[in-house]
C-alpha cells in the first residue's frame, strides 16, 4: 500500500505558495491508518523505547497509538503555558524570534529511552528543540520519527546526528 495515495495535498495553505500536506485523509482510513502504524512501529521498535514523545498537536495522533501499540509511555510536547503542573521549558529560534516548548517536569527519568514523533518534518526547528528539552533532563534520545518527510527543506540535517525515519518522503 502506497501511504502516499492517502495523504491529501492542499495548495496555498495556510497562506499562498505553500502546499499543505494533510493527514486528515490518512486518518480517516482505517485500512491505510492500521498500514501507517504498523510501518512506524516497526521502525521505531528497532530503538527500544521506553517513551514516545508527540508533539503538539499532530504528533499527539501518531505517538499515543504507537505508545499503545508498543507498550511504552507517552509523553506531551506542548506550547507554553499548556500543561498543567511544574514543567520543564526549552527555547529556540524560529525565522523570526523565538517559541518555547515544554514537556512536564516528572514525565521522564534520566536515563530513559525516548523517539520524538510528529506527523511531518519539514525545516526540523521543533524536532530538534524537542530533541534538546529532552536531552536537557536526562533522556536518552535514541530516534525521532514522521509521517511525512520534506527531505527538500533539510530537516534531518538540524537533528544532531538522531537517527531519524519517515514513512514517506516528498523531495519538491
Amino acid at each position: 500500500m502506497d501511504i502516499k495515495d492517502y495523504i491529501r495535498s492542499i495548495p496555498d495553505f495556510p497562506k499562498p505558495g505553500i502546499l499543505f500536506y494533510d493527514i486528515s485523509t490518512l486518518l480517516a482510513h482505517p485500512d491505510a491508518w492500521q498500514v501507517a502504524m504498523g510501518r512506524l512501529a516497526t521502525m521505531i521498535r528497532r530503538y527500544q523505547p521506553d517513551v514516545l514523545a508527540g508533539i503538539e498537536s499532530r504528533g499527539f495522533l501518531v505517538a499515543a497509538p504507537l505508545a499503545l501499540k508498543l507498550g511504552c509511555g507517552f509523553v506531551m510536547v506542548r506550547k507554553e503555558g499548556k500543561l498543567p503542573g511544574q514543567t520543564i521549558s526549552h527555547e529556540y529560534d524560529l525565522e523570526y524570534g523565538t517559541d518555547t516548548i515544554q514537556i512536564q517536569d516528572d514525565a521522564i527519568k534520566p536515563g530513559q529511552r525516548v523517539v520524538i514523533l510528529d506527523d511531518l518534518l519539514a525545516t526540523g526547528g521543533t524536532l530538534a528543540a524537542s530533541i534538546s528539552l529532552f536531552q536537557k533532563v536526562g533522556a536518552e534520545v535514541v530516534g525521532g520519527a514522521c509521517i511525512i518527510e520534506l527531505d527538500f527543506l533539510g530537516g534531518r540535517d538540524k537533528l544532531n546526528g538522531i537517527p531519524f525515519d519517515a514513512l514517506v518522503s516528498y523531495s519538491d
